[in-house]
C-alpha cells in the first residue's frame, strides 16, 4: 500500500512539474506585439536630400495595414509586428507603370521607429519615424 501511495505521489509531482515547465515555455514564446497603430512622421535621407512621409497604421494583434503618404502620393502598406520588431511592404507604381517594392524593417522604442528600407532600385537606406502628436 505504501508503494502505491508513493508511486501516485511521484507521478502527480512529475505531471505538475511538466505542466509548469510547459506554461513557462509558452509564456516565453508569447511575446506581445508592440503597439504601432496611429500616425507616424517618417523621414529618410535619399539622393535628393531628406524625404518626409506619413505612415497611417491600423493594427490587429501582430498584423498591420495602412497607408504611406508622401510627395509621390498615397500607397498601401501591409506587414507584421513581432515583439518590438515591425516589418512592412509598400508597392507603388512608377511613371512607366512598373511596380516598385519597398521593404521596411524597424525596431519600436516607445514612440519611435528606427530601421532600414530596401528596394531593388534604390538599395538600402536608414529611416526614422516618430509617433505624430
Amino acid at each position: 500500500m505504501k508503494r502505491i501511495t508513493y508511486s501516485l505521489a511521484l507521478a502527480f509531482a512529475l505531471v505538475t512539474l511538466l505542466m509548469w515547465a510547459g506554461n513557462a515555455l509558452a509564456a516565453d514564446e508569447a511575446v506581445e506585439a508592440a503597439k504601432v497603430d496611429g500616425k507616424w512622421d517618417m523621414s529618410s535621407e535619399g539622393p535628393n536630400g531628406t524625404m518626409t512621409q506619413t505612415l497611417t497604421i491600423t493594427q490587429d494583434g501582430g498584423t498591420i495595414k495602412g497607408t504611406i503618404t508622401g510627395r509621390r502620393g498615397d500607397a498601401p502598406l501591409e506587414g507584421t509586428v513581432t515583439g518590438n520588431r515591425v516589418s512592412f511592404t509598400v508597392k507603388r507604381q512608377n511613371q512607366n507603370g512598373d511596380t516598385l517594392v519597398m521593404e521596411y524593417t524597424a525596431t519600436v522604442e516607445g514612440d519611435s521607429l528606427k530601421g532600414k528600407v530596401h528596394s531593388e532600385r534604390f538599395g538600402d537606406r536608414d529611416f526614422t519615424a516618430k509617433r505624430a502628436k
